[in-house]
């Protein structure tokens, strides 16, 4: 049963940094693009993040400097350390593929306090 079981959420203050991770049971991850996303409230979820097999990362520009994804084909974890954070960034963070084909995990609650 493929599943995604994000974690690292939490409250931190506005410049603090949070880093998630995401642990995905999926055959043959090392080959799949990844990414994260987020959604808050009455929102349609967004894309944050991806990363191809090959390493290469790409991101949507609301957190391009501030956020960097990485992968570990090892232990099919994908992760998400993100630095300067801002109340914007208040989300509920999920990992999928990129585009987005595997049932959604919980998510990890991001809380960021001005």
């Amino acid at each position: 049963q493929v599943m995604l079981v994000e974690s690292g959420g939490g409250l931190v203050q506005a410049g603090g940094s949070l880093n998630l991770s995401c642990s995905a049971s999926i055959s043959g991850f090392r080959f799949h693009t990844m990414g994260w996303y987020r959604q808050t409230p009455g929102n349609q979820r967004q894309f944050v993040a991806r990363i191809l097999n090959n390493g290469f990362a790409e991101y949507a520009d609301f957190v391009k400097g501030r956020f960097t994804i990485s992968r570990d084909n090892s232990k099919n974890v994908v992760s998400l350390q993100m630095n300067m954070l801002q109340p914007d960034d208040s989300a509920v963070y999920y990992c999928n593929e990129v585009p987005a084909e595997i049932m959604w995990g919980q998510g990890t609650q991001v809380t960021v306090s001005s």
